[in-house]
């Protein structure tokens, strides 16, 4: 099999539909696969082979359908990262993978000094005057790509998938929780990049027939609310944070199109799902997935929505709540969430110890809190380590504290995803000064600054809070069950 050619032969009966909406111009499925078919010939002639690692770093666009459909038919691997990430990650990531070649975004592609190197509109420009190359035929456990995630310590970690998942993400979640079909449209504000956003606007639309909107930044309210209502949006999916954003900010009549409204990366609370569901005129769909899970693992569907849930497991996942020993604990108790299931990942790239702590016994241990109720249903509880999920990206605070804490103002200092008055989730840096440092404003100002300097846009704090003392135990470990409440 190959995915490419599968997605392709699959496309046949719908190739004159629109597949993907990108500006002004509407991408046909039978356009975006023979563009991949010829922008495999443009890579083969760069050295990819099926033993090739190739980085991807570039924002929507068809020139990112395009380099990941043309990576599988050449049987390589697609590396997938963030464009905006900072020149150390990309340089980690390049190393870690061993890249052969990296096609990216003007501003990132030049710190790639070590790999072969391609614009993604280079590679359109270059495909279109080619000849379209043939798929080559690998197993269904053959590595297709692989996402980074952050660990606890900050270093990314790459969860390896098989050409066989996204099938299974459509089958599971598309077909049997959202009923996707050729007449839908779909917005996300997730990116390609994301586990989330890859699910929600690659392989659904491409394996349903349907069309998805793709823009190259992150909409704000206003932009979401125009490109669903000039697209006729059926499906829309974000983040809690986005949502309230949303609510707040734009006007209910631009969703009128909408069928259901997707919710993940973040808990979603009741009182907000609520609010959402009656503002946009549509449920509001709250499920579970993870990086390493490839998609959702548990969610909601539209004939079947409880909210204040994630639902119950898509078919073909076992979950079990389990307790600090592994034991199986009964409905109504917390504890951790454990999963298995036909896509999760085969293990993390070059972290055989970190593979072996996350899958156990052909168990992915997710490090979510979870209770089971006696309906089947799932209630999401928040996680059980050190990170945080910011907009549907895991970040690990301790990176963030490491940056901040060598600002000789800061004394002590804990850093957390906290709600604001909208529901929205936002990163807020709680400090303990140093003795005599009492300008607040002036430190705020300088810390969100070094952050900014040295870290991801989405790991700097959106505000900083000067407290007295943070919440640790009797062993000086922080509660970060109490910061994330904001108050203690």
């Amino acid at each position: 099999m190959n995915i490419s050619a599968d997605l392709a032969a699959r496309a046949r009966q719908w190739a004159s539909r629109p597949a993907f909406y990108e500006g002004e111009r509407v991408w046909s499925h039978g356009e975006v696969h023979e563009l991949a078919a010829r922008a495999a010939t443009v890579l083969a002639a760069r050295g990819v082979t099926t033993e090739s690692r190739v980085l991807v770093a570039l924002t929507d666009g068809i020139a990112w359908v395009a380099t990941f459909l043309a990576v599988a038919r050449l049987g390589a691997t697609a590396v997938l990262t963030n464009p905006a990430l900072p020149e150390s990650d990309h340089a980690f990531i390049a190393e870690d993978a061993r890249v052969h070649c990296a096609v990216a975004e003007e501003g990132t592609v030049e710190h790639l000094t070590d790999v072969t190197r391609l614009l993604g509109s280079e590679l359109v420009e270059e495909a279109l005057r080619s000849s379209p190359s043939p798929a080559r035929r690998v197993d269904g456990d053959w590595p297709l790509y692989i996402q980074y995630t952050s660990g606890t310590t900050g270093r990314p970690k790459g969860a390896v998938h098989r050409h066989n998942d996204p099938s299974f993400y459509h089958a599971a979640v598309g077909q049997a929780r959202l009923g996707l079909g050729p007449a839908d449209v779909t917005l996300s504000v997730s990116k390609l990049f994301f586990a989330y956003g890859f699910g929600n606007s690659l392989v659904l639309p491409l394996f349903s027939g349907g069309a998805a909107v793709l823009t190259s930044e992150r909409p704000g309210p206003a932009r979401i609310a125009e490109l669903a209502q000039r697209h006729r949006v059926s499906l829309l999916y974000a983040v809690p944070s986005a949502y309230a954003n949303l609510c707040a900010e734009s006007d209910p009549a631009a969703f009128t199109t909408l069928r259901a409204a997707v919710s993940a990366g973040e808990k979603l609370s009741p009182d907000l799902g609520e609010r959402c569901a009656d503002f946009l005129g549509a449920p509001v769909l709250d499920q579970l997935g993870s990086t390493e899970a490839g998609h959702a693992m548990c969610t909601n569907g539209v004939g079947a929505n409880t909210p204040g849930t994630i639902g119950t497991p898509v078919p073909g996942f076992e979950l079990q709540i389990r307790d600090e020993s592994g034991a199986e604990i009964h409905d109504g108790s917390e504890g951790e969430l454990w999963a298995r299931g036909p896509s999760v990942m085969t293990g993390y790239l070059n972290r055989p110890e970190e593979t072996g702590q996350t899958l156990i016994d052909g168990w992915l241990a997710t490090r979510d809190r979870a209770m089971r109720n006696p309906d089947g249903t799932y209630v999401h509880l928040g996680r059980t380590d050190d990170l945080e999920m910011v907009g549907g990206i895991t970040v690990s605070p301790l990176e963030i504290e490491r940056v901040l804490r060598e600002h000789p103002g800061v004394s002590d200092i804990a850093v957390a995803c906290v709600s604001n008055s909208r529901g929205a989730s936002q990163l807020r840096a709680f400090v303990v000064p140093s003795p005599g440092m009492a300008d607040a404003a002036a430190l705020e100002t300088e810390l969100i600054a070094a952050a900014r300097s040295r870290l991801a846009a989405f790991k700097v704090p959106r505000s900083v809070e000067t407290v007295s003392a943070l919440p640790r135990t009797t062993t000086g470990k922080i509660q970060r069950f109490l910061v994330r409440q904001g108050k203690w």
